[in-house]
């Protein structure tokens, strides 16, 4: 009989992280894609070794923040730096029982807004080097209603 452990995201959260010394650290290889549709990516785009056109690449570390990859975003996209524009942040992951990509929404940054998810990082959502970010970046005039847990500046 396989025991299975069950953890909240109330209790991920509380975890400490380990600081990262960026200058004795290694950082590792993040492979983003990215939609300007406001939607993800679908999992079966990942399958049989295959990914999206749209991809990025960016050395980071597991301390990086959504608010940090937004901006490293937002250096690419000359669109996404608009005020009022929505980023959903997604780790893609192999699925251990198969051969098929899960898809975990973890957190949103808005530009030009502070959010409750700013400063959530990779290793606070269990992101596993390996995995990929999904990013659906939606512009502002197509925006899902702001969260009542933003704030301007």
């Amino acid at each position: 009989m396989a025991l299975e452990s069950r953890i909240t995201q109330e209790e991920i959260k509380k975890e400490p992280e380990k600081p990262i010394d960026r200058e004795k650290t290694c950082p590792l290889l993040l492979r983003v894609f990215t939609t300007n549709s406001g939607r993800h990516h679908r999992a079966d785009e990942f399958a049989r070794g295959n990914v999206p056109s749209s991809e990025l690449q960016i050395y980071t570390w597991m301390d990086a923040t959504l608010k940090e990859l937004t901006s490293l975003v937002k250096e690419v996209y000359p669109d996404a730096r608009k005020k009022g524009t929505h980023f959903s942040f997604a780790i893609v992951f192999p699925d251990p029982r198969g051969k098929v990509y899960r898809l975990k929404d973890i957190g949103n940054t808005l530009s030009g807004r502070k959010g409750a998810d700013d400063s959530m990082t990779l290793q606070s959502q269990r992101f596993q080097i390996g995995d990929y970010l999904d990013i659906a970046i939606t512009p502002p005039n197509r925006a899902p209603p702001i969260n009542p847990r933003m704030r301007p500046f």
